[in-house]
C-alpha cells in the first residue's frame, strides 16, 4: 500500500508538471509538508522528490527547497554537448586554443611525415604506449612534481579515459567512492556507468575536500577510494594546501584508501603544492592530459600509478579502446620533447589570467569564486534568483551557461552558474559576460 501511494504521488506531480499546471519555477512543498499532506514517512517523501529529480522534472536547491524545472531546457544547460544554436555564445565548455596553434599542427605533421619510423605508426601500440613514448610522458610529469619510471606511466585517450580505466581497474560495482559535493561531471557519469556508489562530502571552508568529514565517513562506512582535484578544483578553482595533501595521504594509509587525483587543470596553477601522488605514491593514481593545455582534439591523457596497479590498468585499456592512436601519441611526444607543450602551457596561463581579470571586472559585484588563472568561475545567484531560470533567460539571449546541477553529487544543488571562459575570443567573451551581469545583477 505504501509503495502504491508513493508511486501515485510521483505520477501526480509528474503529470501536473508536464501539463503545465505546475509551472517552471514553482516551489513544491517541503519534505515535511509533503509528509503531512499525504500521511507518508519522511524517507518516502524524500524518495518522491529524488525520483522527480532523476526524471529531470524538479531541481533541489540547497537551503531553498525543491522547484519545478523548465523542461524545455536541456538538463544541465550545456553539459550534454547539444548543438548550440547559430550565433549562440557557448560558456559551458572549455576548449582553449591560442593564435598560431593551427600552424603548429601543420608543422608538426610535416615533421612526422619527413622523419621517424612511419611504418610503426601503422601498427598497434602496446596498451599504455611504447616504452620511449612512456619515457617522454614521464619526463613531462616532472613539471607537476611527479617522478616515476616509465613503467608506471600509461598513455590513454584523454584524461576522461584515464579516469574510466582507473575505475575499471580498481573498483567493483557497489563499492563506495568518496567525492566532493561539487565535482567534475565526467566523474559522476563514469561512476554511474560503472555502478559505483558515491558518498558526497560537503566542501571545506577553503572550498576543497573536507578531510574531517572524509575521516568520519571512513570510520563509519567501507570507503574504497576518494576522488579529488587538489590543484584547481573544477568547478570552484580552489587549490588544496600542502599540509592538507599530506594529511590526505595519511588518511589514505590509515583507512586503506585509494586516492584518484585529477590534474586536468593543474598546469594553470603555478606555483602549486606538490601532488598528493608525491605524498602517497603507493596509494595514488594521478590522471591528467593535454586536452586543456594543448588542444581538446588531441585526446591524449596519461596515468601515473603504483607498480602493482599497472597490469590491471593495461587490461582496462585493452578492453575499452585497445590502445591510443599512434599518430596522436607521436605528435604529442614530438611537442613534449620540443618544448612546445611547455610553451603552450605558459601562454595559456597568461591567457586564462587575462580572462579571469576581465570576468572579475565585469562581475565585480557578484558572488564569484575562482582562481586567478582558471578558465572558469563559479557565480552564486542572489537569493531572489534561481539558476535554471537565469540560465534559460541567458539562452534566449544567445549565451549558454551551466547550472550547478551537473556538478552536484548531493541531493540538492546550490543556485549557481559555472561559466567557462576559455573557448571564445576575448571580445565575444566580454559581450557575453555583460549579458550575464545584466541577467544576474541587473
Amino acid at each position: 500500500m505504501a509503495e502504491s501511494r508513493y508511486q501515485t504521488i510521483v505520477d501526480d506531480f509528474a503529470a501536473r508538471i508536464r501539463a503545465g499546471t505546475l509551472a517552471p519555477g514553482a516551489q513544491l512543498p517541503t519534505v515535511r509538508a509533503l509528509t503531512k499532506q499525504h500521511g507518508i514517512a519522511l524517507a518516502t517523501a524524500s524518495r518522491v522528490y529524488a525520483e522527480l529529480a532523476e526524471a529531470g522534472l524538479v531541481v533541489g536547491e540547497t537551503g531553498r527547497g525543491t522547484f519545478v524545472r523548465d523542461t524545455s531546457l536541456p538538463r544541465g544547460l550545456g553539459l550534454e554537448q547539444q548543438p548550440a544554436k547559430a550565433g549562440a555564445i557557448d560558456l559551458t565548455f572549455n576548449y582553449p586554443s591560442l593564435p598560431g596553434q593551427v600552424e603548429l599542427l601543420r608543422g608538426g605533421l610535416r615533421n612526422l611525415a619527413a622523419s621517424g619510423d612511419l611504418d610503426a605508426l601503422l601498427h598497434s601500440a602496446p596498451q599504455g604506449g611504447r616504452r620511449h613514448e612512456r619515457q617522454t610522458v614521464a619526463r613531462h610529469l616532472r613539471n607537476r612534481g611527479i617522478r616515476v619510471p616509465a613503467e608506471q606511466v600509461l598513455i590513454v585517450n584523454g584524461a576522461q579515459q584515464g579516469l574510466a580505466v582507473t575505475l575499471m581497474a580498481t573498483m567493483k560495482p557497489g563499492e563506495l567512492l568518496a567525492i566532493d559535493a561539487l565535482t567534475y561531471p565526467g566523474m559522476k557519469a563514469l561512476a554511474h556507468a560503472h555502478r559505483i556508489a558515491l558518498a558526497p562530502l560537503p566542501l571545506s571552508a577553503a572550498q576543497d575536500l573536507d578531510l574531517d568529514r572524509l575521516d568520519a565517513l571512513c570510520r563509519k562506512r567501507p570507503v574504497r577510494a576518494v576522488y579529488t582535484m587538489p590543484t584547481l578544483h573544477n568547478p570552484l578553482g580552489s587549490v588544496m594546501s600542502a599540509a592538507n595533501r599530506a594529511r590526505l595521504a595519511g588518511l589514505a594509509e590509515r583507512h586503506d584508501l585509494l586516492v584518484i587525483e585529477d590534474g586536468a587543470y593543474a598546469f594553470l596553477a603555478e606555483p602549486a603544492p606538490k601532488p598528493v601522488f608525491t605524498h602517497a605514491p603507493e596509494r595514488t593514481v594521478y590522471v591528467s592530459g593535454l586536452s586543456k593545455s594543448v588542444a581538446s582534439g588531441l585526446r591524449l591523457g596519461f596515468v601515473a600509478a603504483p607498480e602493482r596497479l599497472v597490469p590491471a590498468l593495461e587490461r582496462a585499456i585493452r578492453v575499452s579502446t585497445w590502445n591510443t592512436p599512434s599518430l596522436t601519441v607521436a605528435l604529442a611526444c614530438q611537442w613534449i620533447d620540443g618544448g612546445i607543450v611547455d610553451t603552450l602551457e605558459d601562454r595559456k596561463r597568461k591567457d586564462a589570467r587575462r580572462r579571469q581579470t576581465l570576468a572579475r571586472r565585469i562581475l565585480r559585484d557578484g558572488d564569484v569564486v575562482s582562481h586567478p588563472c582558471a578558465y572558469y568561475l563559479w557565480l552564486t545567484m542572489p537569493e531572489e534568483l534561481r539558476a535554471d531560470r537565469v540560465a534559460g533567460q541567458l539562452e534566449r539571449d544567445g549565451v549558454l551557461v551551466t547550472t550547478a546541477e551537473p556538478f552536484s553529487t548531493a541531493a540538492s544543488a546550490p543556485h549557481a552558474l559555472r561559466i567557462a571562459l576559455g573557448s571564445i575570443a576575448l571580445e565575444s567573451l566580454e559581450d557575453a559576460l555583460r549579458k550575464v551581469r545584466r541577467a544576474v545583477l541587473g
